[in-house]
């Protein structure tokens, strides 16, 4: 990757506090820039930083312009390029106190020091080739990961196996290209260097390798962002009683008057390693009231994009009416069926009328959402129904929706090329295809880019990473 030149979004030496803001017990505090020693020697008591080794960690204090000691602080020194910014790295750790904190910073500023911007460290190892865009985002993942797989997903990225994979896309583009242009430059003595049948099989192959990576952002977004599970049912039927259930929390408002619930009601949960965004739904029915009507369309919507739907049967009055409505939409979703209310009737396996009705193969699970009764058994099988990828495996998932795009985008362009060889179609058309492709997975990566998509992608990062 090409070194991007630091004055193209702020250069000097940098500091932040990288640990969460507030009161602790021990706070980071992070210098990074061509001053970096030069700047913290002069707020140093202690051994001097021109004799510290790189990697070693030193015992010292922190004062101010007058003298005064602010804090006993650990501090620990990176030197260039072996740091996480490729610069000189000094990190402080001081003593939790947001005055502290404040003070300590203000001294650094005052000494020379800038205060870094959002996700600006992390910039300068981008723009330093510590890292390619893919794994600078990774970064921002590994931070704000909420369960074990989007954690195992976020650090496979950042580690770079997802770079290697589009690396190899990429040198088998470049081969492509190769023989493409190759035939080119003898077009005009009649020479075909091109074998058809091989050019024809190799953008196949990248044609599969991009839609398996496209195919996985699905999962990827279902494992960064929570798996939805919509919670369906006809009124009163309990829906958000279990909702309240499975998050053991009074999320939703309960009532036994028939369509309480209107529109959607949205909360996460954590079980078995695997986010999932619980989504409480309006009744369904048939109903007069436009605005019911809107909560409704809403259900259907949820149904749509969920990847498990829960299906609340009251089995106290076992109505199957909207029955055909509800298993037509859910079609093709991983669909599990509740029958709630069974503390009110213990005879309910009679009275379901479900088996003729039901998919064959389709999980029921019998609760008490009101008492909690069982609730930890659909737990279970909610999480043995939920079809994710084996996050421990060494498979790519793509968690990223400007990846995803990108690789639309590029898939779109190997599909051309590959009409194109097709349809016998002169090699200078087929190469605009591929350049095309090997563009979009450049933006992946940060090979080709703008410094406003930069802007865009770091300014969500916190400060101090």
């Amino acid at each position: 990757m090409n070194t991007i030149d630091l004055t193209d979004f702020g250069s000097g030496t940098i500091c932040a506090v990288s640990t969460p803001q507030g009161r602790g017990g021990i706070a980071v505090i992070r210098v990074s820039g061509p001053q970096a020693l030069d700047i913290v020697g002069r707020c140093w008591q202690g051994k001097s930083l021109a004799d510290m080794p790189s990697h070693t960690v030193h015992l010292g204090h922190l004062i101010d312009a007058t003298g005064d000691v602010l804090d006993q602080v650990v501090l620990t020194i990176y030197r260039a390029p072996n740091s996480f910014t490729g610069e000189d790295v000094v990190e402080l750790a001081c003593h939790g106190s947001t005055w502290i904190q404040q003070q300590a910073i203000q001294t650094l500023i005052d000494a020379g020091c800038r205060h870094a911007t959002a996700g600006e460290f992390t910039r300068r190892a981008f723009a330093n080739g510590r890292m390619d865009l893919s794994q600078a985002e990774a970064v921002a993942d590994v931070i704000e990961a909420q369960s074990r797989a989007a954690h195992h997903v976020a650090m496979s990225q950042m580690r770079g196996r997802y770079s290697e994979e589009l690396k190899g896309l990429r040198d088998k583009l470049l081969h492509f290209v190769s023989l493409i242009e190759l035939e080119l430059d003898f077009s005009e003595e009649d020479v075909n260097f091109a074998d058809r049948g091989e050019v024809t099989s190799l953008a196949q192959e990248i044609h599969s390798l991009i839609s398996r990576l496209a195919d996985s952002y699905r999962d990827g977004n279902a494992i960064r962002n929570g798996m939805p599970v919509a919670i369906v049912g006809q009124t009163n039927a309990g829906k958000s009683t279990l909702l309240n259930a499975l998050l053991r929390d009074d999320r939703a408002l309960v009532s036994n008057i028939h369509g309480t619930t209107r529109d959607t009601i949205e909360d996460t949960i954590v079980m078995g390693g695997i986010l999932f965004r619980f989504i409480d739904t309006a009744g369904i029915r048939q109903s007069s009231d436009a605005v019911e009507r809107m909560g409704i369309e809403r259900t259907w919507q949820a149904i749509d994009k969920a990847n498990v739907v829960l299906w609340i049967v009251d089995v106290t009055s076992a109505d199957t009416s909207m029955s055909s409505d509800i298993l037509n939409r859910c079609d093709g979703k991983a669909l599990i069926t509740v029958l709630n209310k069974t503390d009110l009737d213990d005879d309910y396996a009679a009275r379901s009328e479900l088996n003729d009705i039901l998919p064959e193969g389709t999980p029921v699970v019998a609760i008490s959402a009101k008492s909690e009764q069982d609730i930890e058994a659909l737990s279970e099988l909610i999480v043995k129904t939920a079809t994710l990828p084996n996050v421990d495996s060494d498979a790519v998932i793509v968690t990223n929706a400007r990846h995803y795009q990108a690789l639309t985008r590029a898939r779109d362009a190997i599909s051309r090329a590959i009409d194109g060889i097709n349809n016998g179609l002169s090699g200078d058309l087929l190469d605009q295809d591929i350049r095309e492709c090997l563009h979009w997975l450049g933006e992946i990566t940060g090979e080709i880019t703008t410094d406003n998509i930069l802007a865009e992608i770091f300014s969500h990062f916190c400060i101090g990473k």
